[in-house]
């Protein structure tokens, strides 16, 4: 008889075992594709996946890496992924091109976005960029300052009177060699890269969009439209911005570790710790203690920002329906 009640619990506990395989097997698949290349701009996802919290909310995340060639509203719109990072500007103009996107949360309270100039080129205010050459990116990037130099009523057609837009690469070089007169830096990435390249930050003038008033969004977590319409896409939406909120709070209170744990996903090696960890650092100060949820009057002003382009403005009509709270009504 206890042969029988041994043999009886083994059983159980293989069938319990194989339950709870089963379950972990069912775990539900979502693919996250960023908008760059592994590094600490997206450390909260990284840790997210690193520390378990993704799966604590029954989820299976894929994290894509970006890159100079892959845009994310083309991604998603190819059934490639299920929620990319994206600027809004690009967001919105890509919504009124035909690719139906939705912000579904907004971790990113404030923008990184800056233009650093050389010193020497004696420019002190946006008002002595007439005349001069700025380095800008484009594949979505170029939408804020193309905006801000139609509220400045500056052409960016070149000459006299207007300023020559270089197309930059994703580096730093036309500062280092002159060939600009200042480039696009974010807070956390480039203009450091300028600091490590030895010019001194007393060398630089810099000037952020959050001081200028033309601050606009950047890496909010879109979807597309049409799936919002399914409870169980809304559910598992809300259960991954839940645990993506946990992975940035983690990361704002570990930094170090965050940037540790960015190192170990980069398969490209192309990122050494010292950058991560500083860039780790200045990234927490955007996400600045999120709890995800988008602040209307920050979105509000983005788009005022973005239809202040003049005759060429970013979007061309005020959007309808590119927000959402019913994934952050949830957490």
């Amino acid at each position: 008889m206890a042969h029988f009640a041994v043999k009886a619990l083994a059983a159980a506990t293989m069938l319990a075992g194989a339950l709870t395989t089963g379950a972990a097997h069912a775990a539900d698949q979502l693919t996250l594709q960023l908008k760059w290349v592994t590094q600490g701009q997206f450390a909260g996802y990284y840790v997210a996946k690193d520390k378990g919290f993704y799966e604590a909310e029954g989820l299976d995340v894929t994290i894509k890496p970006g890159g100079p060639d892959i845009a994310p509203p083309q991604v998603i719109a190819g059934g490639g992924a299920d929620v990319i990072i994206d600027w809004m500007p690009s967001a919105l103009a890509s919504r009124e091109k035909g690719v139906p996107l939705v912000n579904i949360a907004q971790p990113f309270k404030k923008s990184g976005m800056m233009l650093t100039c050389r010193k020497e080129t004696g420019i002190t205010s946006p008002a002595d960029f007439k005349g001069k050459t700025l380095g800008v990116w484009f594949f979505g990037n170029e939408y804020p300052f193309l905006s801000w130099m139609s509220q400045l009523k500056l052409p960016t057609t070149g000459g006299a009177d207007g300023v020559t837009v270089l197309k930059q690469g994703f580096n730093v070089d036309p500062l280092l060699q002159k060939q600009a007169d200042c480039i696009s830096t974010m807070t956390y990435n480039e203009y450091w890269q300028v600091i490590d390249a030895g010019i001194p930050a007393e060398d630089l003038v810099v000037f952020k969009y959050e001081d200028q008033g033309v601050a606009t969004l950047e890496d909010g977590l879109y979807v597309l439209e049409d799936s919002l319409k399914d409870p169980a896409m809304v559910d598992k939406y809300t259960r991954f911005v839940r645990a993506s909120m946990k992975g940035w709070a983690y990361a704002s209170e570990n930094p170090d570790e965050a940037a540790d744990i960015v190192l170990e996903n980069d398969a490209s090696g192309a990122q050494t710790e010292k950058h991560q960890k500083r860039m780790v650092g200045e990234v927490v100060k955007l996400v600045d203690g999120s709890d995800g949820k988008l602040d209307m009057s920050a979105y509000e002003r983005t788009v005022k920002s973005l239809l202040s382009g003049g005759s060429d403005p970013v979007i061309t009509k005020e959007p309808s329906g590119a927000t959402t709270t019913a994934v952050t009504d949830k957490l």
